[in-house]
């Protein structure tokens, strides 16, 4: 296409509220949480390698509700706990944590939860 047709569809787009950067956050936040069960920090990053504003990341990551993160932590966690087929109670804590940390939760909550569940 001609730049002056691709300026008028990309403008036409912005001011319609097709193209916006905290929508696609707000709804890549939501979906990554629930369907791939990512951490914030894994949201974070993914979010800031599609080079997406702080604040478009800010506002996407009050869409999590904090019971719902802390209680797919614990499912997550549980879940982990049962898959993990290790007789040594450190290893078994530090696989878990791992595959956590992997999936971008925070290291003060995986370690918390880990301790709590695995004794």
């Amino acid at each position: 296409m001609i730049p002056e047709a691709v300026d008028t569809i990309v403008v036409h787009l912005i001011e319609n509220n097709y193209l916006n950067e905290e929508r696609f956050a707000k709804a890549f936040a939501r979906g990554k949480f629930r369907i791939k069960k990512w951490g914030k920090n894994r949201i974070i990053r993914e979010l800031k390698f599609r080079q997406v504003s702080k604040y478009s990341i800010d506002s996407a990551l009050k869409e999590i509700d904090s019971d719902d993160y802390s209680e797919t932590l614990h499912e997550l966690t549980q879940k982990r706990i049962a898959q993990v087929k290790e007789k040594n109670i450190y290893k078994k804590k530090k696989k878990v944590a791992d595959y956590l940390l992997y999936r971008g939760w925070e290291s003060n909550l995986v370690y918390e939860k880990v301790n709590e569940l695995i004794k």
